[in-house]
This record gives C-alpha cells, structure tokens and sequence, in this order.
C-alpha cells in the first residue's frame, strides 16, 4: 500500500494510525512530528546518509510556452498581474520550500531589512491565485486546469511536466533557490509490529545504490552522488545558487520562526 499527499498531511496520516513502513517526506521536520509521537526512534536522521535524503531537489517556475508575462526571477512574482500557484505551507512541504526560497532571495535583495522581506513576501502571496494542500496538486492546477501565469514547483515536477506535454511549457530557474531534502525514516513502531524491518532498511538502503541513483536522476530528482549527478548536468542547471535549510537554523527553527501558527507565514498571510 502506498499514499501520497502534502507532507504534513502525510504526516498527519502516519501519526493518526496509517500503518505506514516506511516514509519519505519533504521536510525532516515532518518526520521529527512522527518521531514526537513515540513512533519514529530518535536518531533517524542520522540512519542513512546524507541526513538521511537520498536525493534532493530545488524550486523552479513553470510557465507557460512564450512565457508571454517575461517571468525570470522572485521579483517579477510580486509584478501587478501576475497570477502565481503555490500550494500551502500548512499543508505542504514542498510550499514551505518555495516560501523559504523566496524568502531568501528577500533577504539578500533587502540586505536583511526584515519588514522590506515581509513586504516582498507578502506581496507575492497577494498574487496567489489558488493554494493547493499540496505540491502535486498544485501542478494539476496549472498545467491541467489552466489556472495561473507561474506555477512555483519542485525541479522535478517542472521537468515532469516538461516531458508530459511537449512545447505547453517552458521551465525558469530564478537565479537563487533552495535545496531542497526530502528525508526518508522507518517507522520502528509499524516495523516490528509488522515484522517488516528487514525489508525496510534495504528499501531505503538501496536508494543509495548506483543503480538506484541513476533511476532517480532519470525520474528528475537530484542524485546525492555526486558523479552521477554530473551525468544529468544536461537536465539540471548545476549552476544555480542553492541555500540551505542550515541558513535557516535548521528545520525545527525554520518552522518555529516561518510555519508554526502564528508565525511569518500567518503574519504576512492573514494581514493580506
């Protein structure tokens, strides 16, 4: 059995009774909820590589073919008429990418001038036209219901739509993003309940496997080896200026500043 949804939904689900084995979530801070509730053992992020993410990502803009609204970096997402789709942060990690991305860029266009970031930030959620509960659905928005001008997305789903429908759309990397680490965990208490622990730990082992970091690469994720990375530099724009969630303090203190209620995100959100 397999689910899919917004990362905090996710998470919800697994701390709710979903008999989950294993998880593979956008934000470690998901999985620490997990662990929270007794049923993730402490440590996990240090189980298997690389923080525990086998592979990462970035956020990039999908637009439309012509890109008719000249949409290049964050500024021009806060431009007059420019309708934006970007899921939510309360729902989804991947949204809480985004934000934090955009954030960033704020912080080095604003030099660190907090209320001018909150401004930019604020601005660019004025022009969210729908807010998905999460990053796939967010996708199906623009590129299937034809919703927007610019969709913030995930590199991979960007290029997934970029294969699905050949010449509708046209992927922008603003010149700063994130990167962005899915993590992956056992749920110990599922596992040995279930007796899948075995199984388990090779399923998330073999996702740092050459063979499986080359079927990661194919299906546009970033591969945490970095020699076949390199090998997908056609695909990927190796180039960009990545920030790391460790500028934010990490993830408990990125959402304890940004996510938690009553935080940035419901400060700019519910001033709009």
């Amino acid at each position: 059995m397999q689910s899919h949804g917004g990362s905090g939904s996710q998470a919800r689900s697994v701390i709710e009774g979903s008999d989950a084995d294993v998880v593979t979530l956008a934000l470690a801070h998901d999985i620490t909820l997990i662990e929270d509730e007794g049923l993730i053992e402490e440590g996990w992020i240090d189980e298997f590589d690389s923080n525990s993410s086998p592979y990462t990502s970035t956020i990039t803009f999908l637009v439309r073919a012509g890109n008719e609204k000249n949409i290049q970096d964050w500024d021009d997402l806060i431009r007059e008429g420019v309708d934006v789709i970007t899921p939510d942060p309360k729902s989804s990690g991947g949204a809480c990418w985004n934000f934090l991305a955009a954030w960033y860029y704020a912080d080095l266009t604003y030099n660190g001038d907090e209320t001018q970031m909150k401004e930019f930030v604020s601005a660019l959620y004025d022009n969210v036209l729908v807010m998905d509960s999460g990053a796939r659905g967010a996708t199906t928005t623009f590129v299937e219901n034809g919703q927007g001008d610019v969709l913030i997305a995930w590199e991979n789903e960007a290029l997934l739509a970029l294969e699905e429908y050949p010449g509708e759309y046209e992927m922008i990397t603003p010149s700063i993003s994130i990167k962005a680490e899915p993590s992956v965990a056992i749920v110990d208490e599922n596992v040995d309940s279930n007796g899948t622990r075995e199984v388990a730990e090779a399923y998330l082992s073999y996702l740092y496997t050459d063979e499986a970091q080359q079927i990661i690469g194919e299906n546009y994720y970033r591969p945490i080896n970095e020699e076949i990375l390199n090998t997908f530099s056609d695909t990927f724009d190796l180039s960009v200026e990545l920030c790391t969630i460790d500028d934010f303090g990490g993830w408990d203190q990125a959402y304890e500043d940004f996510f938690q209620d009553g935080a940035i995100f419901d400060e700019i959100y519910n001033a709009e």
